[in-house]
């Protein structure tokens, strides 16, 4: 890494607890309150420290318009803030803080994102996000259609149950996982990810400033996200060209190299095939977190992949790292982000 003023890192993270349901507001407040106290406190700063905010969410799942305006609540109204929001995952809300940073306008920058799924039915809220003049009048859910996408791999000969389910067993038993029934054909209860509510939180650094906050600073050496159609019949839904079309972006091509990789893959099969599109070799660990597998919370998943690369980075425990984020139907969009020390 250089001094540039430019060179942007990961100096915290934060995340609420994973858990299937919450007794807070749809807001998040109650869910960011304690994030955002656990970053000032390790950071040892304020928010007067953080010149600018942006947070990822989504009015759907809150079942109000505007719902991000009031989970400005968590910041507090003294000092005025500039703030901003995208309506997806957070994940995309650090890529704009980090063009914001890239752009000079600010020095650090506070990301968050939250999502309480608990509040409503979840599989049908996330059918409004399709098409709304052939697809949604049918009413597919996430369950269904990642169940398509799955048997499309499965017909094709891409993968199979076996591989899908070693997915979720790593070293575990493979075999009991098959035994178990089929709860959306091809998909089996462990190929879906189980959503929580939840929140994740990021403090990112420009320069000198994040060496100050930060021993061991996660930089950002490359951020890139590419979009597939939303017509789920008019692309192959077995492999994922904007994942692969990113990750060339950021990488060039070399990924021979990460200690770690988390990608965002709500269910198994999803996971094989970023990994195909990444180029990821057998030398990567991936998803040491446990993944979206583990658990899923809505809208800050993606965050917290960026979230966990960083962490091992700041840890020492990994000199380079790749993280992924999707949000859509069937790995629609997809972002990609690479992380280094700083003598890597």
């Amino acid at each position: 890494m250089t001094d540039n003023a430019t060179d942007i890192a990961v100096v915290g993270f934060a995340h609420a607890p994973h858990v299937p349901e919450t007794f807070g507001t749809t807001n998040g407040v109650e869910m960011l309150v304690p994030c955002f106290q656990q970053l000032y406190d390790r950071l040892g700063i304020t928010k007067s420290d953080i010149d600018f905010w942006c947070s990822g969410s989504s009015d759907y799942l809150a079942g109000r318009a505007f719902s991000f305006i009031s989970a400005i609540d968590a910041i507090g109204a003294v000092p005025p803030i500039n703030e901003s929001h995208v309506e997806m995952d957070a994940a995309w809300a650090l890529y704009e803080a980090w063009v914001k940073l890239r752009s000079g306008q600010a020095t650090t920058a506070l990301v968050y994102g939250f999502g309480k799924s608990s509040a409503g039915t979840l599989r049908q809220v996330l059918t409004m996000q399709l098409d709304p003049y052939l697809v949604a009048p049918l009413w597919p859910d996430a369950w269904s259609i990642a169940g398509l996408q799955a048997r499309a791999g499965l017909d094709a000969g891409r993968w199979t149950e076996r591989d899908m389910a070693a997915v979720v067993a790593g070293d575990g038993d493979v075999d009991s996982l098959l035994d178990q029934p089929y709860v959306a054909d091809p998909l089996r209860a462990h190929d879906i990810a189980p959503i929580t509510d939840g929140a994740a939180a990021i403090v990112l650094a420009v320069g000198d400033r994040a060496r100050e906050l930060c021993e061991r600073p996660a930089w950002i050496t490359g951020m890139a996200h590419r979009v597939d159609t939303p017509v789920l019949g008019a692309r192959d839904l077995t492999v994922s060209p904007s994942t692969a079309a990113a990750a060339k972006a950021v990488t060039g091509g070399d990924v021979s190299d990460f200690d770690i990789a988390e990608l965002h893959a709500p269910f198994s099969h999803q996971q094989l095939i970023l990994a195909e599109a990444i180029g990821l070799k057998n030398g990567t660990k991936v998803n040491p977190s446990g993944g979206a597998l583990a658990a899923h919370p809505m809208f800050a998943a993606g965050l917290e992949r960026i979230g966990f690369a960083a962490e091992a980075i700041i840890a020492g425990s990994a000199n380079r790292a790749l993280a992924h984020a999707t949000s859509g139907p069937a790995l629609q969009q997809n972002l990609v982000t690479v992380l280094e020390s700083e003598n890597r």
